[in-house]
């Protein structure tokens, strides 16, 4: 049995302290499928300690007939295109259980389209794949544009390589742009022309340029240390890593937390983040649909803060590490704090209590990284809560509870 971790909230009122913030999981595992398009020749620099990344490295690195992902989304759907067009090598590509229930048609249809050859080992439309490597041709594409913004990419990193390029049409509302933004401006910065007009991305065949990268740290989770700032009585804390490149769509957390009473302070290779007024709002509306990894964390500082919250744009939560909604909303209800429910499709009402449950509550992770750290900042409202699996954050942020124990958190195992 794996034991619990308690965090108990600082002794102090005011939380201050450096963080160094590892590289961006998504930038990494986007920059290491286009290195390996382009024969290993890259210096990258920053690269993410995150699990994801990680397995990333060792498989392309690996000669293995059988290739196991783990429960990485990125790690899965990226390799899945990377490997439809390596000529001459044949391999199963698996995951972890739950990798293995996450559908995976919407990418294996559309590779089959511009001539790969992909076919489904045990259940159809799912993990894991036997993947026949060759020459792709490339040409024509759809993909409902609603679909993860991670299959989008994962077409996008191998288009250059396709004998006919590739032209991909996004049907319906597009969620989760800036990740394909960032897909882009990662490209163009290795050489490759892009273009993206209303919902038609268009590339030409062309050979990726190698050049040296730095890798920006994670603005994702930059968002847990805005919440310890948003929920304690007073908080200065820089993070060392982030710039104002505005690469990942995640960086909108700074414009959130404005709101809640936080400044940014740019300084280079790095910002300051300082608490200047507690909120003051009643409700707080927001669309997520271009930062839906931002979601859990607003949602339980709002919980937290007795804020209640209209969301939108939470349709992709439900195929994440696990369903990020229903999760959200068990333990917000065993907290006591708020309950959420779904008014529709696309709206969603997070609706708060004024009791906070007194008793230690202990927090399920579902096998997800961010509930853990979303949940995590609570503590200070709590005085303390136990966190269930914590190693689950080495997924995206391994440091993390030393991270925020170096701020005053108390943090211990307990069984």
């Amino acid at each position: 049995m794996h034991s619990n971790l308690l965090v108990q909230k600082p002794t102090s009122d005011f939380i201050s302290g450096i963080i160094q913030l590892n590289g961006s999981k998504s930038i990494s595992n986007r920059v290491l499928i286009i290195d390996a398009l382009c024969g290993y020749q890259i210096q990258m620099e920053n690269l993410s300690n995150a699990d994801d990344t990680i397995f990333l490295q060792k498989i392309l690195q690996s000669n293995s007939t059988v290739l196991d992902a783990g429960a990485g989304g990125t790690t899965f759907r990226f390799l899945t295109a990377f490997l439809a067009t390596q000529e001459g090598r044949e391999v199963v590509l698996t995951g972890t259980e739950r990798m293995q229930q996450r559908p995976i048609r919407i990418l294996v249809d559309a590779l089959i389209k511009l001539g790969a050859e992909i076919s489904y080992v045990n259940k159809e439309g799912f993990p894991p794949l036997r993947i026949k490597g060759k020459k792709l041709k490339g040409g024509k594409v759809s993909l409902p544009a609603d679909t993860s913004s991670q299959f989008i990419t994962s077409l996008l990193l191998i288009a250059p390589t396709l004998s006919e390029g590739l032209e991909l049409e996004l049907i319906g509302t597009i969620v989760s742009v800036p990740y394909i933004k960032m897909t882009l401006k990662m490209m163009e910065y290795f050489g490759i022309q892009t273009s993206f007009s209303e919902n038609k991305i268009s590339i030409q065949p062309a050979n990726y340029q190698p050049k040296p990268f730095f890798i920006e740290g994670d603005w994702s989770a930059a968002s847990y240390f805005y919440a310890i700032a948003i929920l304690a009585p007073h908080a200065e804390i820089e993070l060392k890593g982030l710039t104002h490149q505005q690469i990942q769509g995640d960086s909108i957390i700074a414009t959130i937390a404005e709101k809640f009473g936080i400044e940014t302070v740019y300084v280079e290779n790095s910002i300051r983040i300082k608490k200047i007024a507690p909120p003051s709002l009643q409700k707080f509306t927001y669309d997520f649909l271009e930062c839906p990894d931002l979601a859990q964390t607003v949602i339980t500082f709002c919980a937290a803060q007795n804020i209640n919250m209209h969301c939108k744009g939470l349709q992709t939560l439900r195929i994440k590490e696990t369903d990020r909604i229903a999760a959200l909303d068990t333990e917000l209800t065993k907290l006591d704090l708020a309950s959420i429910e779904e008014i529709d499709s696309n709206n969603w009402i997070l609706q708060t209590k004024k009791t906070t449950q007194s008793a230690l509550v202990s927090i399920a992770t579902y096998e997800d990284h961010r509930m853990a750290m979303s949940f995590a900042p609570l503590a200070l409202i709590t005085e303390k809560i136990s966190i269930e699996e914590p190693n689950v954050v080495s997924k995206s942020y391994p440091m993390f509870w030393k991270d925020i124990e170096s701020l005053g958190f108390r943090i211990t195992s307990s069984s």
